[in-house]
This record gives structure tokens, sequence and C-alpha cells, in this order.
């Protein structure tokens, strides 16, 4: 799964590497190391410009609030329940189906943050002790340094209490799809700990790698299959992780020192 990321990019930056024609900058963000569920957060997407004569996609850095709201939805207390949207069926569930027909996008982050119960604590678990289990968390980031691109889905939800001219009218929310975790070796793995994603999690965010964003970005592409073969896996070995504080298990806790690299698992954390 994906429950919390890390996006510290400036606009520009993003702007060189997606080729975004497109951002407002009244509507930057700061840079955020703790990004959680409800915030908002950058998107990549392709869509003509609001009240545009020319109506082609235009590529746009835009903000999204991360918890999709269906735009039949009732009220939107939904979404902060989905974050996330399993690449094995999203083309298929109500939530999602139409945003994978035609409203897909890109949330760039810097890597995303993921958790492992210690060993010997888990053995508590399952042995019905009350010991509550004490997780490591990992960041997990491409190898080389470059964006991390996730698969993601937004839509638009109007708030029928709201009279059109509102700000608050329309909510434009966003997911991030996920895949299975990759098996394979990472690409640089920690000193001590997991040896592959799936020892760390059997979920995580989809990233796409560059030869796959146009196609993913353009919404004129709505063949339901040929947009599935989009959701492979990237190939393994691309991707690192290594250990952080436990600080970032408080969502209030937000700088770079999240992001800062252990030696190794916290005490009471090993792996």
């Amino acid at each position: 799964m994906c429950g919390r990321y890390a996006s510290s990019r400036r606009p520009e930056d993003l702007a060189g590497v997606f080729e975004i024609e497109k951002w407002e900058p009244e509507e930057t963000l700061e840079p955020d190391y703790n990004v959680a569920p409800t915030k908002e957060v950058y998107a990549v997407l392709d869509r003509p410009l609001r009240d545009a004569d020319d109506r082609r996609p235009v590529r746009q850095l835009r903000r999204l609030k991360w918890g999709l709201v269906p735009s039949w939805a009732k009220s939107p207390e939904g979404g902060a329940r989905m974050i996330n949207a399993r690449a094995e069926t999203v083309h298929e569930k109500p939530s999602y189906r139409r945003a994978f027909a035609t409203r897909r996008c890109i949330l760039p982050a810097d890597g995303y943050y993921e958790w492992v119960t210690a060993e010997e604590e888990r053995d508590l678990e399952v042995e019905g002790k009350k010991k509550r289990p004490r997780k490591q968390p990992y960041f997990v980031l491409p190898a080389d340094g470059s964006v991390f691109a996730m698969a993601g889905l937004y839509e638009f939800w109007r708030d029928r209490t709201l009279p059109d001219e509102h700000p608050l009218a329309w909510w434009a929310t966003c997911s991030v799809i996920t895949t299975e975790a990759e098996t394979g070796p990472l690409g640089v793995a920690p000193a001590e700990g997991p040896r592959s994603l799936h020892d760390i999690h059997p979920r995580m965010p989809l990233m796409l790698t560059p030869d796959r964003w146009d196609a993913w970005l353009d919404p004129a592409r709505t063949d339901v299959e040929e947009l599935r073969s989009l959701l492979a896996p990237p190939p393994e070995g691309l991707m690192r992780a290594y250990p952080v504080s436990t600080a970032v298990s408080n969502v209030r806790n937000n700088s770079p020192e999240l992001l800062k690299e252990l030696e190794g698992p916290e005490e009471g954390t090993l792996f």
C-alpha cells in the first residue's frame, strides 16, 4: 500500500522532468516530508486548460487532495479511505473505473515510507500476547535518485450545498495505484534488514518508468486492455530502501530529518 510519502521537489524542477507546459506559481506547495492522506499534493496530468478555446490536452502541474472522491458520491467523507487503488482491479471497481478510463495522473514523490514489524514482536502478536508491535519505518526510493513517478487517478466532485462561484464548490482528488511488491533483490539494500520490497510490505505504489508517462497521461487512450498493460510492474532492481527514524510515524513531524538514513533499525525494531 501507500499511506505516507515525501515530496520536496520544486515545481520548476518537476516542470523540467515531466515537460510541464502549465503551472500556477500561486499554487506552489511547501516541501512535505511526511505526506499523509487528505493533504494536498502535486499531480501531473494532461487536460485542456480551463476556459480555453483550444481544447487540446495540456500537460499541467495541479494541486489535488489525496483521497479520491468519485463524482457520483453523495459526500466527500469516504475520500480518506480511498487513497490507494489496486492495479489488479482498478479497471472494474465502480469508484475508480471512470477515472481509469480518462483521468489518469502521475503523483511525483521523492519516495514512500513503509513500516516493518520486528520479528520477535510479530511472534508475540501471533501468540496473542498484548504487547503492541513496534514497527520500523523504511524509506523506499529510486536507487538513482530520480523522481518516483507514482501512477495515479484523479476525479472531480461537486459540492451541491455551495453556489457555483464558491471556491470550495469543486473538489479535485486523487488516488495512488498500488501493485504487488517486488520479490527480487533491491537495487541497493540496507546493511541489515529487508532484502526485497516484499520483505517490507506485500504492496507498493506502482512506479511508472519514463517510457510510459506519455501513454499513461494521454486522455485519448481509453482502451481498457491497452491501459492495463501500462500497469505492468517496472523492472526489478531499480529501488533502494533504508531505515529512518520512527519520528515519521507521527504525522505532525515534518522536516528533512525524516529522510535521514540510519545505520540500522532503531533499537527494539530489529527486522
